[in-house]
């Protein structure tokens, strides 16, 4: 099969949300607070929550359902692991101002088949999902993300089923693209990044697909890329726990850095500019995806900051 010059031609479907643009599409994640939190907290959380993101320009928020990734890096982890409340429990209980999608994260691993058919079943319209399997073969596991898959496609496979995508497994192991063609055959309509950093790895990886889904007569689906924000040493030590992989060059800069969070900032608003342009020229939808894995308020607030900021890079309509 011939392939015209990317330039040229556009490939690949849209978001499932609003967006003026749904080929470019911005998205705020949201870890949901911890399980021993005292109930009468959670509304101020919530309202305080809702203040920062009701004025958001994204097409929807990510809430993630977080477990415990201890059996996959031996290392001491930086951040102890804390139990968090259901994602779609804290959007329709406490985020209730709330009213553009939402897609909550769903570690399938944690839920027996019977608890995760009645959530796809009683899960409200507006709301999208990603799966997410084990963190290594060995983990045990309630539903394994194949039963899943299966289990959505029986109940509800009008739900928009999203994946989640490794840019620098693609680096290791060559294969990620095609991880993305098996996944987008098994019903996933878009692609969630783990943190990038390594903007190589994450341009490696939207190029092989891209001529990879040409070539099999598919539908690029987006490629939606988190950025996340680096502004300690701590949250550094945290992402490469996590298994993010930080150039040598770029971890230099953010530990000798004067303010490593303005720094991580500047860094991350080029990097949106660069993988936009990249997949324009490539003709695949993409977006941003922008979190804090660190909990500190001053992190937090700069992720808004930047989400707006890349809102000003995207063709919006």
């Amino acid at each position: 099969m011939s392939i015209d010059p990317p330039a040229t031609q556009h490939v690949g479907g849209s978001f499932p949300g609003p967006s003026s643009n749904p080929r470019e599409v911005l998205l705020f994640g949201l870890t949901p607070p911890r399980v021993s939190t005292d109930p009468q907290r959670l509304p101020e959380i919530a309202e305080r929550t809702m203040a920062r993101v009701e004025d958001l320009p994204v097409d929807a928020l990510v809430l993630y359902d977080l477990v415990d990734e201890s059996d996959r890096n031996n290392a001491p982890r930086p951040f102890p692991f804390v139990e968090t409340l259901d994602p779609t429990d804290y959007l329709l209980e406490h985020l209730t101002d709330w009213d553009r999608p939402a897609i909550v994260y769903r570690c399938v691993g944690k839920y027996g088949q019977d608890e995760l058919g009645d959530w796809l079943v009683g899960a409200p319209e507006r709301l999208l999902t990603v799966f997410v399997g084990s963190s290594t073969r060995g983990t045990p596991m309630r539903t394994s993300l194949q039963e899943a898959l299966e289990l959505r496609r029986r109940v509800r496979p009008d739900l928009a089923l999203g994946a989640v995508t490794i840019p620098e497994r693609h680096t290791q192991r060559a294969d990620e693209h095609e991880r993305l063609l098996a996944k987008q055959r098994a019903g996933a309509g878009f692609f969630i990044s783990q943190v990038v950093y390594d903007l190589t790895a994450a341009k490696n990886l939207a190029s092989d697909y891209r001529y990879s889904v040409v070539e099999e007569g598919l539908e690029a689906a987006p490629l939606i890329f988190t950025l996340s924000l680096c502004g300690s040493a701590k949250t550094l030590s945290f992402l490469e726990w996590l298994g993010v992989q930080v150039p040598a060059w770029m971890r230099n800069e953010i530990l000798h850095a004067t303010d490593p969070l303005t720094w991580s900032r500047e860094h991350a608003l080029s990097a949106a500019r660069e993988l936009a342009g990249f997949c324009r020229y490539l003709g695949v939808p993409f977006g941003f995806n922008v979190e804090s894995v660190s909990a500190r308020r001053v992190e937090i607030e700069a992720a808004v900051e930047l989400t707006h900021e890349i809102s000003e890079l995207l063709e919006r309509g």
